[in-house]
């Protein structure tokens, strides 16, 4: 949104910035507080929450804030706030409950810490944006109602794919086309990638090895992927979309790829393949105009009937405080679901799995995430990918087996779980799964 830059340079100069938290201190956070720190106007980042205080600390050094306190009250950190001093803590609670903060920025990828402090936000009155597209996509349609409860705006994030996709969709929608699949760019696909085949260049970029892990295995792509139908109403032509394609033709021809009848049948496809490093995310889009089709033509863009719009790079944190602004001064979510979920992700065993283990997370050794429709998902009561970490299996399951909820047995109290169960229930009418949670009670 070209007006952000203009908005916020009022702000400046009215002396009201934005004040942002951030909650996390990891890569993302790194850059998201050492990009508003020193290169947006209008806006501050005012405190940091962590699991360790001090790697809060060393962020905000990493931006050129030497002068960052550490917090164990609310009145120190409403003080430190007040004394214009950045201010971390390792109880993010006392960043929700802040009157002194407008919004709250999560960079954790964690779905279950998630679910318990953006509840808690909303109700404190604050706006929350997420970097952390695996809340987004397990539990993000019931957390939008929440919000719309408080009347509070949660949005996902400009910059990352999910915003990049929904700017390129809106954007070409106002042109007056019909977009028909909306797809992401990867460069390496293989569901068995672990920790350990990841951590060189993990270690080369000084970032987590889980989460390129989760890049690498293709569960980061369906957790965006999932984001991007729920906000547009598409599905998927098959789980796992078109698990590993590739295409290193010209973008312009991706179209090729795709049969429009198939994709207006079911209402829009969301998509990804390998290869094409000129770009990193596409939208293929119609016109019923004969009329506009010869401009479309005349434009460069071919014959159709699928013309090719394209972003061919995605600067995440760079572009994340226009979503931060649009969130606070215009109300408005980067990438809101239509309703309840269309597209979920399913856990898949990356290896055979024994009765009797305990799953670890995402972006692991255990499982990887598959994007599926959430009529098979439900009708197969298919186990989240953002829900697996702490799961005990109770029987064995093969390697690339989708993981059910009869396989396992939950982790007691999580809150995502009550969560994912009233979704269902509100948006598809089904109790199966509060049912189940019932039994675990």
């Amino acid at each position: 949104m070209i007006i952000v830059d203009t908005a916020l340079k009022a702000r400046e100069a009215e002396g009201r910035p934005i004040r942002v938290a951030c909650v996390g201190a990891g890569f993302m956070g790194r850059g998201l507080t050492n990009q508003i720190v020193n290169s947006v106007p209008g806006m501050r980042m005012v405190a940091a929450y962590n699991r360790s205080g001090q790697r809060a600390i060393d962020m905000f050094a990493y931006a050129g804030r030497e002068d960052a306190v550490a917090a164990t009250t609310q009145g120190q950190v409403e003080d430190a706030i007040a004394a214009g001093r950045p201010v971390v803590t390792e109880d993010i609670f006392l960043l929700t409950r802040s009157p002194q903060i407008d919004v709250l920025v999560d960079v954790t990828g964690s779905v279950e810490f998630g679910a318990r402090f953006v509840l808690d936000a909303f109700q404190h009155g604050k706006d929350v944006v997420l970097m952390n597209a695996e809340i987004d996509a397990t539990v993000g349609p019931i957390l939008q109602n929440y919000a719309a409860k408080y009347g509070v705006i949660l949005s996902a994030t400009e910059g990352d794919e999910p915003g990049l996709q929904m700017n390129l969709y809106r954007w070409v929608k106002g042109l007056g086309l019909t977009p028909r699949v909306m797809g992401n760019i990867k460069g390496l696909q293989d569901p068995y990638r672990n920790p350990d085949t990841q951590r060189g260049f993990a270690e080369r970029w000084n970032q987590n090895p889980a989460m390129v892990t989760s890049f690498a295995d293709g569960s980061k792509i369906s957790f965006e992927q999932a984001i991007v139908a729920n906000a547009t109403g598409f599905k998927v032509k098959s789980r796992g979309m078109s698990r590993g394609l590739e295409y290193r033709g010209d973008v312009m021809k991706i179209g090729s790829l795709y049969d429009v009848e198939e994709a207006r049948r079911l209402g829009g496809i969301i998509d990804y393949v390998v290869g094409t490093p000129l770009t990193k995310v596409y939208c293929l889009a119609e016109h019923p105009d004969p009329k506009q089709q010869h401009y479309l033509n005349l434009y460069k863009m071919g014959e159709g009937p699928l013309y090719s719009f394209f972003i061919p790079y995605h600067l995440v944190h760079f572009e994340a405080p226009n979503a931060i602004a649009r969130a606070v001064l215009f109300r408005d979510s980067v990438a809101k679901p239509l309703a309840g979920p269309v597209v979920e992700v399913c856990a898949v065993a990356k290896r055979d799995l024994k009765a009797g283990e305990i799953l670890d997370d995402y972006g692991m050794f255990m499982t990887y995430g598959e994007a599926v429709n959430v009529e098979e998902m439900s009708g197969g009561r298919y186990l989240p990918e953002g829900l697996v970490e702490g799961c005990k299996l109770l029987r064995d399951v093969s390697k690339d087996a989708v993981v059910t909820y009869n396989d396992v047995r939950l982790p007691p109290d999580r809150l995502a779980d009550q969560l994912r169960a009233e979704q269902y229930r509100f948006f598809r009418d089904e109790a199966w799964l509060e049912e189940l949670l019932g039994v675990y009670a």
